[in-house]
């Protein structure tokens, strides 16, 4: 079939409109370059290097992924990785949009990590991999510990294992046939006896 300019127009707006629709979704999430790592291969001609990252992309309300990618340029990698984080997002419920509902320890091979829930005003206690989670994660107020391994990979992965186990006070209630109040009043409660003693 011969290709008519009227079809190329329509072929090309087409075009520009996925681009246009797939640059406004990315455009709704942050990544942060956790690691990058070079790698070299001896060959017979001598070394042939290649590249290793760790992005963590998020949406700043609650979705946030994280992503590996190799290839032989810095670029390539990161765009790898950038792709693969944005395919493997978790949501985590957030209270009040700004720090999590509950404390939550999680691991991932020799790393430990335990991630509290903070008052407003507190800001991102943590370091490195974990903070880089938080900030595209959209968290403002945490407290963050990790112990056992400083390997930026396990911290990332020991993260994302106890982000997974969050929940909100409303699926707790759901799932023991609860009222959001008793089970929240409860915290709360708890809370009070501790600052009276």
């Amino acid at each position: 079939m011969a290709r008519t300019p009227s079809n190329e127009r329509r072929q090309r707006g087409a075009e520009d409109r996925n681009r246009q629709s797939r640059e406004e979704r990315d455009d709704e999430f942050q990544d942060k370059l956790v690691h990058i790592n070079r790698v070299a291969k001896v060959v017979k001609g001598g070394r042939r290097f290649a590249f290793a990252a760790l992005v963590v992309v998020g949406d700043g309300k609650g979705r946030v992924g994280y992503g590996t990618g190799k290839a032989r340029e810095v670029p390539e990698a990161i765009r790898k990785a950038t792709d693969q984080a944005k395919r493997t997002m978790i949501k985590v419920p957030l209270r009040e949009g700004r720090t999590l509902h509950h404390d939550i320890d999680g691991h991932f091979g020799a790393g430990r990590v335990t991630l509290r829930s903070a008052p407003a005003g507190t800001g991102i206690i943590s370091g490195g991999p974990m903070r880089a989670v938080f900030e595209t994660m959209g968290v403002q107020d945490v407290v963050g510990k990790c112990t056992g391994t400083t390997n930026p990979y396990n911290m990332v992965k020991a993260t994302f294992d106890a982000l997974a186990n969050s929940q909100a006070p409303r699926q707790v209630a759901a799932r023991r046939g609860k009222k959001v109040a008793d089970i929240v009043g409860r915290r709360d409660g708890a809370a009070a006896v501790a600052t009276a003693e």
